[in-house]
């Protein structure tokens, strides 16, 4: 399981511009990521928004 402040293994995704990121890929370098349940709803990009640092 995920949580706040704990580490997470190495992975891949698909990115814009036919890219992959990986997060060593942002090792050295402050990352937050940010999970929601579904992309493109109302409710998702409201919560986004709504989220502080």
């Amino acid at each position: 399981m995920v949580s706040v402040g704990k580490r997470v293994e190495n992975f891949n995704l698909p990115a814009t511009g036919d890219q992959n990121l990986s997060l060593n890929d942002f090792r050295g370098r402050s990352l937050v990521i940010y999970f929601y349940p579904r992309d493109n709803t109302t409710g998702c990009t409201r919560e986004g928004q709504e989220t502080k640092p």
